[in-house]
Parts: structure tokens; C-alpha cells; sequence
């Protein structure tokens, strides 16, 4: 079966690494049948169409009237639903690509010939062999070292026992069948950078199928920090969003402990030791603050949408 390859990208403040991936996509070995970017002002898609490797592929610039990854992503799978324009919903791909995601020239080539050869695959994440977001990020230069093995491969969780099943894509770089990618979308209660979006997505997604890792499909995410929400708002959405989805299964009571604690741990560790690569501080606070409402029974993830940089609630 041929699939036809449509990877949507929602870009916030981040044109620039944008253009990049552009590039990068038009030197894929099989390049996709369109590419969709969603940004929410202006200046996200700053210089994209008229960028000239972005005119050498099939793509649509287009804004969301707010931001927030699941609102961006969804306008995206709308937009690559109908170009995909098939009677048959099992023939088309949806690839998701951070704009800071640099995929090895084989990603697309290898992804396609998985879900040709696995009629119940699903959904798929690749390898990421480096990944900058808990750290101080990558350069692109280090991307392609890391690409062309001149630099050896980071530890990352998609490495740990090679081509596997797992129960939750990594929303960096992860691709869905067109059959899950025309009826599911992305959850909108959860605002901004839609913390653990990914997770609920996959988990809707595995009833359908079954996802894996495919360590064919490699690359290198920078992890830049540009166009993330602020680190009170981001700590806030990291105990809110795991609370709302144990509400809606898609994540165990057991399992949501363990990793919110898990991040609660390390925003104190590098509070304490002075991590400035991110807001550390602030996430901290962020995380209080909504234990504080979840013990008051009034935890919801949009509430991160009235938070102010003070912490407190605005009305």
C-alpha cells in the first residue's frame, strides 16, 4: 500500500527553527505529500511561504485563533483529513514534527514501510538520539553530528530495548494511521503547551491498534526553550493535566504519582542547586499551586489560563 505522508507542525515563536525543519523535510529520501504549519500569530510563521525551500514542498501556513499545541495540532489533522482526500481513511499518514525536531533523511521512507508491513500498527514514535529538552538544549551543528554519527547517541527512553510496544508516543516525533488521525483529536482542555497531550492522544489511539517505538526512525530533538509557556504556568500544568487525565484514564492514579512526583523531585533538585537552564523556581511554585487546588477540589486544567506570574488567580 502506498501511503500518502502528511506531517503537521504547530510552531509557537519559533519561525526560524521552522525554516530549518523545512529544510530538513525537503531533504527527506521520501519527502511527504504536504506539510501543514500552524502557528497562532504572525511572527510564528514569519518568512515560511516565502521560504525557498518551503516552495519546493506542497505546504499550508495557516493560524489558530489562540495558542495552544492540541488547538494547533487539531486545525492541523483537519487541514491533512481533507488534502488527503480518500475514500480509503487507512491510506495517509499523519506525522507530527516539533519545530525543533531535526528527523534523520530516512525517517519518513522508514516510517511509511512500517505501517505497510503491520496492518495493526497504529501509531509509531522514533529514536531520538539526543534530546536537548531537559538540558541546555542542542544547536543545530550538534544535530548534524548527531545525525551523521559523528557524536555518539544520548541515553533516552526510546533507546531501552529497541524495536518494542509501547503505550505512549512521544508528541516530538510520533506518526498515526489516517483511520485514527480522521475521527481522534486532541484534547483542548489542555491549554497552552498542552502538557502530556501526547499521553491522552496515544492512549485514545491504542484502542484502535498498536503503537511502538521504530528505532529506524531516528533524530535529534534541540529542545530549544523559546515559545514555551512560563515556568510557573508549565509547573502549574504539570500536576493539573496528570490530575485531569486520571479522570479520564488515561493514566493510572499509580502512574500519575509516580511521574508528577518524579517532576516535582527534580524541579526542587535544580532549584536547590541553582539550575538556571530553565525556570526551575517557577515551575516549583507552579507544581504548589496546583496541589493546593487539587486538596481544595478545584483543580482544572484551564485554570492555568488565569494564572498570573505572581501565582496568583485572576479573575
Amino acid at each position: 500500500m502506498h501511503f500518502k505522508i502528511f506531517v503537521i507542525v504547530a510552531t509557537k515563536g519559533r519561525a526560524a527553527e521552522t525554516r530549518v525543519l523545512f529544510d530538513r523535510l525537503s531533504q527527506q529520501s521520501r519527502r511527504p505529500d504536504g506539510v501543514v504549519v500552524v502557528g497562532s500569530e504572525d511572527c510564528d510563521i514569519a518568512g515560511l511561504s516565502e521560504h525557498a525551500t518551503g516552495l519546493s514542498l506542497e505546504s499550508k501556513i495557516l493560524l489558530a485563533p489562540q495558542p495552544g499545541a492540541s488547538v494547533q495540532r487539531n486545525i492541523g489533522l483537519e487541514e491533512a483529513a481533507q488534502w488527503a482526500n480518500v475514500s480509503d481513511s487507512t491510506s495517509w499518514l499523519a506525522v507530527f514534527f516539533d519545530d525543533d525536531f531535526r528527523p534523520h533523511e530516512d525517517w519518513l521512507l522508514n516510517c511509511a514501510k512500517a505501517f505497510e508491513q503491520a496492518p495493526d500498527l497504529i501509531g509509531l514514535t522514533g529514536l531520538v538520539i539526543a534530546d536537548g529538552v531537559n538540558g541546555d538544549g542542542f544547536s543545530e551543528i550538534d544535530a548534524t553530528e548527531f545525525l551523521s554519527g559523528g557524536r555518539a547517541p544520548s541515553p533516552h527512553w526510546t533507546a531501552r530495548g529497541g524495536d518494542r510496544e509501547i503505550d505512549c508516543l512521544y508528541g516530538c516525533n510520533m506518526a498515526f494511521r489516517g483511520s485514527v488521525a480522521r475521527e481522534l483529536r486532541f484534547d483542548e482542555r489542555l491549554p497552552l503547551y498542552s502538557w502530556q497531550e501526547d499521553r491522552d492522544y496515544s492512549k485514545r489511539a491504542s484502542r484502535h491498534g498498536r503503537l511502538e517505538v521504530l528505532t529506524a526512525c531516528r533524530g535529534v530533538h534541540l529542545g530549544i526553550n523559546s515559545g514555551r509557556t512560563s515556568g510557573l504556568r508549565f509547573g502549574y500544568s504539570q500536576i493539573s493535566n496528570i490530575a485531569y487525565l486520571v479522570t479520564k484514564r488515561s493514566i493510572s492514579i499509580r502512574g500519575a504519582l509516580r511521574f508528577s512526583g518524579r517532576n516535582m523531585v527534580a524541579n526542587l533538585a535544580r532549584t536547590l542547586l541553582l539550575d538556571r537552564r530553565r525556570d526551575y523556581p517557577g515551575r516549583l511554585r507552579g507544581n504548589l499551586l496546583a496541589l493546593g487546588d487539587l486538596f481544595c477540589g478545584r483543580i482544572e486544567p484551564e485554570r492555568v489560563l488565569r494564572l498570573g506570574e505572581k501565582g496568583n488567580m485572576n479573575r
